[in-house]
């Protein structure tokens, strides 16, 4: 169980990073120094950035979900 639930860990946070770089940066931070001012086709509609935010909090979810089941199984196992 403890594998199975470091693995949905470890997929969850890859995924996270890539969901949050793939967001619009709102102006004038880091994303502008990077190259993030520059408009992208994918980033033009209201609809697909909704979609994304709505794909980031689920994942995020589940990713908070994971390590709390993680840190049970931890307790559990070591009691």
């Amino acid at each position: 169980m403890i594998i199975a639930t470091s693995a949905v860990l470890i997929l969850s946070s890859l995924l996270m990073i890539v969901l949050v770089l793939m967001h619009k940066g709102k102006g004038g931070g880091l994303s502008d120094m990077f190259g993030g001012g520059i408009s992208s086709s994918l980033g033009g509609s209201s609809v697909v950035e909704r979609n994304l935010d709505r794909l980031t909090v689920g994942v995020g979810v589940i990713w908070f979900a994971s390590i709390i089941v993680l840190a049970l199984l931890f307790k559990g196992d070591a009691g």
